[in-house]
């Protein structure tokens, strides 16, 4: 090699080197940047929950905002417990798309929505109670990809629909709500799907894509709709489906209020591990809540509801309306069930005693009726793409390989979700023993009124005087091994 091309390949390598080392700087520049404003963030959020005490925590303030997360089952929370404690005239005005929210409203006292924990700064902090709950990452985003499929589906069936381009059924029947394309998350998720349904059955039409004869897999029939191992790889269910419940509760998400979000989303996207960050605040703010359930715990998630929140609500609502103690059930014309309604004026009303045992009452009737509804929705909605079928069976189906990498992209959430866990056994375990502090008396009668809203109708009145002959019995059980006593009690 002669001295000239020495010459060149030396300073082909020293600028290699130096672009190397310039591209770097930007990196660990850009990086440090990052870093500073999401940990100022993760700072100044941490301060704002310090203070308060145990007691001012479990005490129901005046407005009581519901952070529903998507697909944990908080339409039920609110259509079979909220609406039936809170007088509609006492519901914030619907703030699902920001622009129906009016947190000036007089006597405003409940608010739920899918708007993220930021919207707490619209509202007075110092008088507002957050509850949520949560559910398992993995079924979240199974629920988020069934859902999605689903309302889009319907599009294929309508009959005045040719395209996709039509944001939604020209007969609206239900003229008063919010539609469902008008609600984060799915005013972004339902249009995407919808799309991509139609172009597989355009597909399918000009014969490009076959369908399936024998289909082992409806998360996997790719001629009919996006595979589930599509969507979770999907940018947009990167920007709102993964790790969504971590960044609801912080307050992040894409629908946040806080100035400058955008631009820890970005860096949280560049820099995955500054996640860590977010996921601190999540969890802090978790324990600073009057309420956090969990949906696979259902029925217990929903007494501990029932006795934490509804008994402070009707405690609330005796105190501000002296008619308020006696209340009435009525009938719910488009169900035909039993529900409960508070401060009616109706002369025809039935006045009964309202208490937490009647609230359950009516909350299980109430779930009865809309599960049987959305079943009977997503069987119709589904006809569109037959046979796709969503069921615990199917879901089986999908391959563990997917089920891990679902875990993996929500790995935040699933911390989250364990971190819930916790807080849940702790209410829990706190709520029990509040109820063995009861009086023998006081606890016979909630178990009259539990009976009389809950036992099947065959029962005799002699069936209920033996059961309730067995808590005195029960309760000395109880007292026996309170103390300590190591004898065993033989009965």
């Amino acid at each position: 090699m002669n001295f000239s091309a020495l010459s060149v390949l030396l300073f082909v390598l020293t600028v290699s080197v130096a672009g190397k080392s310039v591209f770097g700087a930007r990196n660990y520049d850009d990086y440090g940047h990052c870093k500073a404003i999401v940990k100022t963030w993760a700072d100044q959020s941490l301060q704002e929950l310090e203070g308060g005490t145990e007691q001012e925590r479990v005490l129901l303030k005046d407005l009581l905002f519901f952070l529903h997360v998507p697909r944990t089952g908080g339409r039920t929370y609110f259509h079979c417990f909220l609406r039936n404690l809170y007088p509609h005239n006492q519901e914030c005005p619907r703030s699902y798309d920001k622009l129906r929210f009016d947190p000036s409203k007089p006597e405003c006292r409940l608010l739920v929505t899918h708007d993220d924990y930021s919207i707490l700064s619209k509202l007075p902090k110092v008088k507002t109670s957050v509850v949520t709950v949560l559910r398992s990452p993995v079924d979240r985003v199974f629920s988020s990809y069934e859902f999605s499929v689903e309302v889009a589906s319907r599009f294929l069936i309508h009959p005045s629909l040719s395209s996709s381009i039509r944001p939604r059924p020209k007969n609206n029947t239900i003229s008063q709500g919010v539609s469902t394309l008008d609600i984060w998350p799915w005013k972004y998720l339902v249009p995407w799907m919808r799309e991509d349904l139609f172009a597989r059955r355009d597909a399918r039409r000009i014969g490009r894509m076959a369908i399936e004869k024998e289909a082992d897999n409806s998360y996997d029939m790719e001629a009919m709709l996006m595979p589930l191992r599509e969507f979770i790889h999907h940018p947009l269910a990167h920007e709102i489906v993964h790790n969504g419940a971590t960044f609801q509760v912080a307050g992040l998400t894409n629908n946040s209020y806080i100035e400058g979000a955008q631009e820890i989303r970005q860096c949280l996207v560049k820099y995955s591990f500054l996640g860590k960050y977010v996921l601190q605040v999540a969890k802090r703010r978790l324990d600073k809540m009057l309420y956090v359930g969990l949906t696979e715990n259902h029925k217990e998630s929903a007494t501990m509801f029932a006795n934490m929140v509804g008994a402070q609500v009707i405690s609330q609502l005796q105190k501000s309306n002296n008619s308020f103690g006696l209340s009435s059930f009525v009938t719910n014309n488009r169900t035909g069930n039993r529900l409960l309604s508070i401060g009616s004026d109706s002369e025809e009303l039935m006045q009964q005693q309202f208490t937490v045992a009647k609230l359950m009452g009516s909350y299980e009737g109430c779930v009865s009726t809309s599960r049987s509804s959305q079943r009977r929705r997503r069987i119709s909605s589904l006809k569109g793409i037959a046979p796709a079928n969503f069921s615990t069976e199917e879901r089986s189906r999908v391959p563990e390989s997917v089920i891990k990498e679902i875990e993996k992209l929500n790995s935040l959430d699933v911390e989250l979700y364990e971190h819930a866990h916790k807080i849940y056994s702790k209410q829990w375990t706190a709520w029990l023993q509040q109820q063995t502090s009861i009086p023998l008396e006081s606890s016979i009668q909630v178990m009259e009124d539990t009976f009389y809203n809950r036992a099947p109708r065959f029962l005799s009145v002699s069936s209920f005087l033996a059961f309730i002959t067995v808590v005195p019995l029960v309760y000395l059980i109880y007292k026996v091994a309170a103390h300590g006593r190591t004898s065993k009690l033989k009965i």
